[in-house]
């Protein structure tokens, strides 16, 4: 991990995370990785109405970082959402009903994979449009800071998202502003289909460096690294030590979106041995095995803990299949504000 001039290794001081958080890191990321081949299965068989776009891969980023928060602080996340939503706590079976557009889901069944939000958890939601969750969480963080009362605000974007103009305005207000927010890149290394080094200059950390922000270059695929780097960081927001920046570096073993080949057709844009290399350093596997080694965990226990997220799992898909079409009439409702009487 690495970050700017004069500025502390972020967490360097708070060692490893306790056995009992330890688990839950475990638990939270293979609940995320296990909603997502579920997904990816039933994308696969035709059984989804619309498209995903998934988060295998890239667990520890969403996993590492909501350790820190609890329910009143504000989340905004991307396209790739399902990691995110079910790290900060999202019900798995109202966000399956969701996707699989039903009334049950978390938004009627009317906003579907790209759109996942639950206010009441500070999920602010995902979003199809990149970049659009940096004004978001900023604007959250405002409110935040005046309330008073300690919440913090986390966006999470891509790389490409870095590169769109709101960062610039969302990085110079919130430390002017001295606002509790913390950015939360997550470079997988590629904007869709095109390899993030052509399209991106210089480093991504370096651009809140740029205004002075404490900035943090992590592995995104090393839970630890993270967990670290986001629980300084947000110590910071809370005691009004403004914003901060992490770069977590990581892939997505996935395609962009699901069915991606009925896009590209004969072509690629990476190769096989490159998907292959960062299988060998799936963040999941990787935590599993540091809990065994250390003691923290036997194998037994985590495979007692991955049988029961299976259970959540195969629940929450039969809680969707079993639901209620999406009314196509809220269409109206949920597009314009009722008339005056």
């Amino acid at each position: 991990m690495t970050t700017g001039p004069g500025q502390t290794q972020a967490g360097s001081h708070h060692g490893e995370p306790t056995p009992a958080r330890a688990l839950r890191l475990y638990e939270s990321m293979m609940l995320i990785r296990r909603v997502e081949e579920r997904l990816r299965d039933d994308s696969a068989a035709g059984k989804l109405p619309g498209a995903v776009h998934l988060y295998i891969g890239q667990e520890a980023v969403a996993a590492g970082v909501c350790a820190h928060l609890d329910a009143r602080d504000y989340a905004t996340s991307t396209h790739r959402g399902h990691g995110h939503f079910v790290a900060k706590g999202g019900d798995v079976r109202a966000m399956m009903a969701e996707i699989w557009a039903k009334r049950e889901g978390i938004c009627q069944g009317m906003g579907g994979s790209m759109h996942v939000a639950d206010i009441t958890k500070g999920i602010l939601g995902a979003n199809g449009i990149v970049g659009a969750g940096l004004s978001i969480a900023t604007g959250a963080a405002f409110g935040a800071k005046l309330d008073g009362d300690g919440k913090v605000s986390v966006c999470f974007f891509g790389d490409g998202a870095a590169n769109q103009g709101a960062l610039m305005e969302c990085l110079n207000i919130s430390t002017l502003w001295q606002l509790p927010v913390i950015f939360v890149c997550e470079n997988n290394g590629f904007s869709e289909f095109t390899p993030a080094a052509q399209v991106t200059a210089g480093r991504i950390a370096d651009r809140a460096r740029a205004f002075s922000m404490p900035a943090a270059e992590v592995d995104g695929n090393d839970v630890t690294d993270v967990w670290r780097a986001a629980g300084e960081a947000v110590r910071r927001a809370r005691h009004g030590g403004g914003p901060s920046f992490i770069e977590a570096r990581t892939y997505r073993i996935q395609g962009h979106f699901e069915a991606e080949t009925f896009v590209l057709g004969p072509g690629r844009y990476r190769d096989a041995d490159e998907i292959e290399a960062w299988r060998h350093r799936d963040p999941i596997a990787r935590f599993r095995s540091r809990l065994t080694s250390s003691g923290t965990a036997s194998a037994a226990e985590l495979d007692r803990i991955e049988a029961g997220i299976l259970e959540r799992v195969d629940d929450a898909v039969a809680y969707a299949e079993a639901g209620q079409p999406a009314d196509p009439e809220l269409a109206q409702t949920l597009m314009f504000a009722p008339e005056e009487p």
